[in-house]
């Protein structure tokens, strides 16, 4: 199966004209998209009530790619608020419970950061954080080029294949140590791709305010030949694995939605299961 969806439900307003209660954006975003990246997960961790909410809110088929919290990858500190790394890694198993038991789990995706390089002391952690994360599984993504240089590309896809864990293939650009090639590669029976856009010029922050940033990272809208592109990896993916997991996160702009379902209209794919769309007088 291929699963395609955004990252987030709440800023794509294309998908929202109807919608007169923003609580109902889950429900509505899902009578379109089969999946979603729940990016709340990265800047807190969520209580019970919160995660059984989503879940209720969504149909039987749907799945979460739950981005880990920025404690645990590295893209803060930990140490105002916990105790150990250890104590960051429990709370957010114990918050995973309701969604696993809901069968709406898909995985955690460790994303690292810029700045997490290929070395001994790195590949121990990813190590550490997928044992901590078990039983569930986990999607590794690098914005580090290091991982993917001649000498280690090879070696990190049979260090991620060899313990199990996903490969988060990027189309983000090209923009120096800081960012990684697509590499079209599989390392366990699902796949996962990230649609980051192609915005040379807005991927790092230079001298940007971070609201600045936001604003013009992920500023991208894909033609039709991008998509067509997409296409094809995605066909070759296919042979090789069970499902297809492919998040657009292209959304400084606004595009990720109609990028997503112009790409279902190209593979063909209407799903079925999704919430019931609400009718609309005009």
């Amino acid at each position: 199966m291929i699963y395609a969806g955004l990252t987030g439900w709440g800023d794509h307003d294309d998908l929202y004209t109807g919608i007169t209660n923003k609580k109902d954006k889950l429900v509505t975003y899902s009578s379109h998209f089969p999946i979603v990246e729940l990016d709340a997960t990265y800047y807190a961790i969520q209580r019970t009530s919160t995660i059984e909410k989503w879940c209720s809110e969504t149909p039987k088929q749907f799945r979460f790619v739950v981005k880990a919290h920025q404690f645990m990858t590295g893209h803060s500190d930990y140490r105002e608020y916990y105790d150990s790394i250890k104590d960051v890694f429990s709370a957010f198993r114990d918050m995973l419970r309701p969604m696993a038991a809901a069968g709406k789990l898909g995985f955690v995706l460790l994303q690292f950061p810029p700045w997490f390089d290929c070395n001994h002391k790195n590949i121990r952690y990813i190590k550490y954080a997928k044992t901590q994360l078990e039983p569930y599984k986990v999607a590794v993504e690098f914005r580090n080029s290091t991982w993917f240089q001649p000498d280690y590309k090879e070696e990190t896809l049979s260090f991620l294949y060899n313990n199990n864990m996903i490969h988060s293939i990027c189309d983000e650009p090209q923009a120096g140590i800081g960012s990684i090639p697509f590499v079209n590669r599989v390392t366990d029976q699902t796949a996962f791709i990230r649609m980051h856009g192609r915005n040379v010029h807005g991927w790092t922050q230079k001298d940007r305010s971070s609201e600045e940033w936001r604003n013009v990272r992920y500023l991208y809208d894909y033609n039709k030949s991008e998509l067509e592109w997409l296409k094809r990896q995605v066909e070759i993916l296919s042979h090789k694995t069970k499902d297809t997991f492919i998040v657009f996160n292209n959304n400084s702009g606004g595009h990720a939605a109609n990028n997503a379902m112009d790409f279902l209209k190209l593979m063909g794919i209407q799903y079925e299961g999704l919430s019931p769309r609400q009718l609309r007088l005009f």
